[in-house]
């Protein structure tokens, strides 16, 4: 147990008195479940049914921490019902797919009412009272319409409330803090800045103008239904990052978690140094148990993704007490924002952008061989005189030749079968869009080069393109090679494999010059000096340079173009963990306002899922 835990635990282990709600604690009671993880379950699944919490007890049966007193942590937010929220969410989903996710998107569109505060568990039942105090002594006065007034910055975009009802608010607000403290011994802090309904938050510069201009769509004159909400959140995960798992996953080794498709896993971004490519260490929400999962069974979810809704207050004289005093919940427990329209550009607008500016295309490399079979690779598809074979058919058919034999790729390894696949499915899709390819460039790793020529071979340019190799471009060193110099194949012997290489081009970086172990800010300048080398050796004509890369590059070659400084260590760490083969980066040139924009990949996403080993000699009888 965490030294802050155990405060955690001293401090409310003692305050198990309060009282609860006997239509639902005594049925749970009942069925043998102790007072205080039935109080915890309730807790947590928003005091709605019987049913709910006795199935979150059976899921958490082997949660290591089912048995302590952590309190969940509270949030009061002031939400918009009505046209005005339908509006709000045509700008959250096209917000996000023309500009990329911003922090807004983690959470449903709010106003903040106050801090999130803890309350016992068995003192919850206390706060919805506080809520339907507060609601009752302001419902009178609160305003019919809430004036929102359009505020844009650099990082933010959203809409503030002017003092009148903003005062109102803050009153409510207030006597919710009042009576939580007064019927459930809470500590309410309620918000004192300016009160406002975020838009937009931590985005691209460049993406400024454009998020302008959809908030002009959303018309704060809109009818609205303001209705106040009790969330609560799992305060152990509050700086985790959240997944949801796409596919179901049954454990092979002890150390594993189980996953089935939706369940939510906490993983904290500090602790996966132990974890293998390609894996994550997270915690299940379903279960509470902790173990490895493969990320490329998972997708990235918001923040309020886990958030449980309790109960609502909505300020309307003209709803009945019911509706008003809502405990249902709705069993919502997110802010995912869904319009029944859907909108696309068309393809072949799309081609005309593409065809009209220089781009750049960043692209990772295919599946190499070692992330499959491990490190060890070499050891299974060597014979006893040192002879390549191929003793799966995910590994490559045949290799190139080099002057030191098999033990030189063991620190360059070639793609796997599926990774030819995958950059060949990558090309054909590049093929179909119709864009121009003016020149390409590849990292000196041999699954680069490999893909760089697939790709080319699908696009019908591989004997009149000739491949740019530069060791600017390479993976950090720190990852790839530790202590020893980088080993690649020679230019020789890149041309004797069949690898059209352009022999005259003088890279940025010489291969000496990678250091071995560099630091990220030396990795993330020689990327940025390397795209300044490349921009300035390709001509400034229509079409897209093709870079292919490392996952790292999809981040560090393209920030520089938007003249983004480089991303922190710890987040572009975790960033790069989730790049797939094949993950793409797009970049415009934007002449006439002298800049690059970020757009959509002209090629389609390439996703796929895991195919195990098989054993035949498990099928013999009696075997």
């Amino acid at each position: 147990m965490a030294a802050g835990e155990t405060q955690l635990y001293a401090k409310v282990s003692n305050k198990l008195k309060g009282r609860s709600t006997p239509s639902l604690l005594d049925p749970l009671l009942a069925l043998g479940f102790p007072a205080h993880t039935a109080l915890k379950a309730l807790a947590a699944t928003g005091r709605k049914t019987v049913e709910e919490a006795s199935s979150w007890l059976h899921c958490h049966c082997n949660d290591p921490s089912l048995d302590d007193p952590i309190p969940q942590e509270y949030g009061l937010f002031l939400c918009p019902m009505g046209p005005l929220l339908e509006r709000l969410q045509e700008f959250w989903r096209e917000s996000k797919r023309q500009c990329s996710k911003n922090r807004a998107h983690e959470v449903f569109p709010h106003v903040t009412l106050c801090d999130f505060f803890t309350c016992e568990d068995q003192k919850v039942e206390c706060l919805y009272e506080a809520l339907k105090r507060a609601g009752d002594r302001v419902l009178a006065s609160f305003p019919a319409t809430i004036p929102l007034v359009l505020h844009s910055s650099i990082s933010y975009l959203g809409f503030f409330i002017n003092d009148g009802p903003a005062n109102i608010i803050r009153e409510f607000a207030m006597a919710f803090a009042t009576e939580a403290a007064v019927l459930a011994d809470c500590s309410v802090k309620p918000c004192t800045k300016q009160l406002h309904l975020t838009l937009a938050h931590k985005f691209y510069p460049h993406h400024q103008r454009t998020l302008e201009q959809l908030a002009k769509a959303v018309h704060p004159g809109h009818p609205c239904q303001w209705t106040a909400a009790l969330f609560s959140r799992d305060m152990r995960f509050v700086h985790y990052q959240t997944l949801q798992a796409l596919f179901q996953y049954k454990p092979q080794n002890a150390d594993e978690l189980a996953l089935s498709p939706g369940d939510y896993i906490y993983v904290d971004p500090t602790e996966q140094e132990e974890a293998s490519e390609g894996w994550v260490l997270g915690t299940s929400q379903r279960t509470g148990c902790r173990g490895f999962l493969p990320e490329n069974y998972t997708e990235r979810a918001s923040e309020a993704d886990t958030w449980v809704k309790h109960r609502t207050y909505t300020f309307s004289l003209a709803t009945d007490s019911n509706s008003r005093k809502d405990a249902e919940a709705s069993g919502g427990r997110n802010g995912e924002l869904h319009s029944p329209a859907s909108r696309s550009i068309s393809s072949v607008q799309a081609l005309q952008a593409t065809i009209a500016r220089r781009s750049v295309l960043v692209v990772r490399h295919g599946e190499r061989v070692d992330q499959v079979f491990g490190k060890c690779w070499l050891r299974q598809c060597s014979t006893p005189d040192g002879k390549y074979y191929r003793p799966d058919l995910n590994f490559p058919r045949c290799l190139p030749r080099r002057s030191g034999g098999l033990r030189d790729f063991e620190h360059d390894p070639p793609l796997s079968s599926c990774g030819t696949f995958q950059a060949r499915l990558a090309g054909d899709s590049l093929l179909d869009s119709g864009i121009r390819i003016t020149a390409i460039f590849s990292s000196p790793a041999l699954r680069c080069v490999q893909t760089a020529n697939h790709i080319l071979e699908e696009l019908k340019l591989e004997k009149t393109m000739k491949i740019r190799i530069e060791a600017g471009i390479f993976e950090w060193t720190k990852w790839e090679t530790g202590r020893a110099s980088p080993s690649f194949m020679t230019q020789a012997e890149l041309r004797e494999a069949g690898f059209n290489v352009d022999t005259d081009y003088r890279p940025a970086f010489p291969l000496s010059s990678l250091l071995p172990a560099e630091s990220y800010t030396q990795y993330a300048d020689r990327c940025a000096c390397s795209m300044e080398r490349i921009l300035g050796a390709c001509p400034h004509e229509p079409g897209a340079i093709l870079i292919v890369s490392h996952g790292s590059a999809l981040d560090t070659c393209t920030r520089p173009l938007l003249g983004l400084p480089p991303r922190d260590c710890g987040d572009f760490i975790q960033l790069v963990r989730k790049i797939p083969a094949l993950g793409m980066c797009f970049c415009e040139e934007n002449r006439e306002e002298g800049k690059w924009e970020l757009a959509s990949p002209p090629a389609r996403t390439l996703t796929h899922g895991a195919n195990a080993a098989f054993n035949w000699r498990n099928w013999i009888p009696g075997s």
